[in-house]
């Protein structure tokens, strides 16, 4: 596999026009496959993602349960989260499920993002943030429905997965699946990886009695790159997922319809102005009115006239 630097693009946030090279070469479509009824809570992935990832190990937060902490970080790209699940007094449940980036075919931090080249996604289907081009302005953290980007109050720039692009590019699987001991994460092709999951949410409502065993690649978003078997897929709610992950309608209208239409306004302005001037001319300066001059009586003729 080619260098992940030079992956086919297909988008650019903020990026005006046609993107360069596009349509040149087509990307074999790449999905992490998760099943969280496998996951035994180990956290194998979370420590081989900031080993890879180079980053610096951190203090973990205790808030009453078996997470790491509360949420990903700047420099967390991925957590287990442990979720106690109890519909009654006889039935509790451990809802483990590996949270990170989800890389969604139309990806929220993407559209919100108003610096040219701060994300791009490539063909393959990964969402990578080049923070080079970040600006900080944080609007892919408001923009993601998943609430992954964190953003880093040293750098003013935000992070997330990038699916370990570097390592996808030279034909490896991503460090969290290479760590994995129970093969609940898996990585391939998308056509793959959905046609695998699809057989073991099957295998669970046969076989393991979970009726509404199923797979979470939500469409209202066109379907993500990583993707789960969830025991329960009518409710991922349960999980900690959202149900109808969908882009704020405010990054979508203002992309598609407000600022079009704001560039449109401001062009005609720029042309009335220009209408103006060959019809009209420049305006030129008005002369001045003359200053007004004010007599002042004389108080001898004044006199003369009050006498009878």
């Amino acid at each position: 596999m080619p260098n992940p630097r030079t992956f086919q693009i297909q988008e650019i946030s903020a990026h005006p026009g046609p993107v360069p090279g596009a349509g040149t070469r087509r990307e074999e479509e790449v999905c992490k496959y998760i099943d969280v009824t496998t996951c035994i809570g180990c956290k194998a992935c979370e420590v081989a993602c900031v080993e890879w990832n180079e980053h610096p190990f951190r203090e973990t937060t205790f808030n009453d349960t078996y997470q790491t902490m509360p949420t990903t970080e700047w420099n967390y790209y991925n957590l287990i989260k442990f979720v106690e699940d109890q519909r009654d007094e006889s039935n509790f449940m451990w809802l483990l499920r590996k949270d990170q980036c989800m890389h969604c075919e139309d990806p929220g931090c993407l559209r919100a993002c108003p610096a040219d080249g701060a994300i791009i996604k490539f063909e393959n289907g990964i969402v990578d943030f080049q923070q080079e081009n970040c600006i900080g302005c944080g609007y892919c953290i408001s923009g993601c429905p998943f609430d992954i980007p964190k953003f880093h109050p040293k750098t003013n720039k935000v992070y997330k997965c990038t699916l370990c692009s570097d390592r996808v590019g030279q034909g490896l699987e991503p460090a969290c699946v290479k760590a994995c001991p129970t093969g609940c994460l898996k990585f391939g092709t998308k056509s793959d990886m959905v046609q695998i999951a699809g057989l073991r949410a099957k295998q669970l409502q046969e076989i393991s009695g979970f009726a509404d065993a199923g797979v979470y690649n939500p469409a209202s978003i066109g379907g993500t790159h990583v993707i789960y078997v969830l025991h329960d897929a009518k409710n991922p709610q349960r999980y900690g997922l959202p149900a109808n992950p969908v882009i704020p309608p405010s990054y979508t209208i203002w992309k598609w319809l407000a600022k079009p239409v704001g560039l449109w306004m401001g062009l005609l302005g720029i042309l009335a102005i220009f209408m103006h001037r060959v019809s009209v001319g420049p305006r030129m300066p008005q002369p001045e009115d003359p200053p007004v001059v004010t007599e002042h009586p004389d108080p001898v003729e004044a006199r003369r006239k009050e006498q009878p």
